[in-house]
């Protein structure tokens, strides 16, 4: 497990989106050193700006290319659009050997977006695995948390986050990060298994549609954790 992990830089790749700025404020509110990472680093500069506003001033936030966060982090969050998820993984893969891959991506197919629609690989993140190869700790978490509940949510938001990855230490890195984040994370097993975290998120946009809310999340109970 990650013993000093305000020590490690946060790369956000692809970092521009809805959810690459929340995951981003949660770190930095939280004390870490954040890199947004973008295909158009003029836009990751912009977000950087947006963000600087909302936490406290002596935070470190830079805006860089995709390559270059990559390269320059010590943990690596990816939070790209399914559409640019293979390519996005081929050009920062060379820079992620022995580092920490969370994999945010849902495999959603607009306009049917709250339809699971999994891709033949099994998943997204079965899908980095075998880019990514056996070089990179891989982990798949965050899919079932809104946008709405990173930036609105307290810490200690009433959601639930589950956590598959390619081994139990990037699972309890992953939980590290999750934890830092302000939410109670689960081992949810191997990464085969996130066909259903990320198969949630559709039910969960489904649920928000039918509802009218944007803060749908899941949580597991039944279950006393000893921390």
């Amino acid at each position: 497990m990650v013993e000093n992990t305000k020590s490690q830089k946060i790369a956000i790749i692809g970092g521009t989106g809805k959810e690459g700025k929340g995951l981003a404020y949660r770190w930095a509110k939280a004390g870490y050193e954040i890199i947004i990472g973008s295909r158009n680093p003029s836009k990751a500069l912009e977000v950087t700006d947006e963000i600087r506003k909302m936490i406290p001033s002596d935070i470190i936030i830079q805006g860089m290319s995709n390559e270059q966060a990559a390269r320059y982090c010590q943990i690596a969050v990816l939070t790209v659009p399914y559409s640019a998820h293979r390519a996005t993984l081929e050009s920062i893969k060379d820079f992620l050997t022995g580092k920490l891959l969370i994999d945010v991506t849902v495999p959603l197919v607009p306009p049917k977006v709250s339809k699971v629609q999994m891709p033949p690989e099994g998943s997204a993140a079965q899908e980095a695995q075998l880019i990514l190869g056996n070089l990179v700790q891989l982990a798949a978490a965050f899919q079932n948390i809104s946008y709405e509940n990173l930036v609105e949510g307290p810490q200690g938001c009433d959601c639930d986050v589950l956590v598959t990855g390619t081994s139990k230490e990037a699972r309890n890195m992953t939980l590290v990060m999750v934890k830092e984040a302000g939410f109670n994370g689960w081992d949810a097993g191997p990464i085969e298994n996130s066909v259903v975290l990320e198969g949630l998120t559709s039910i969960l946009i489904g649920i928000n549609q039918k509802y009218g809310s944007t803060h749908a999340g899941i949580r597991i109970t039944g279950v006393l954790k000893n921390e």
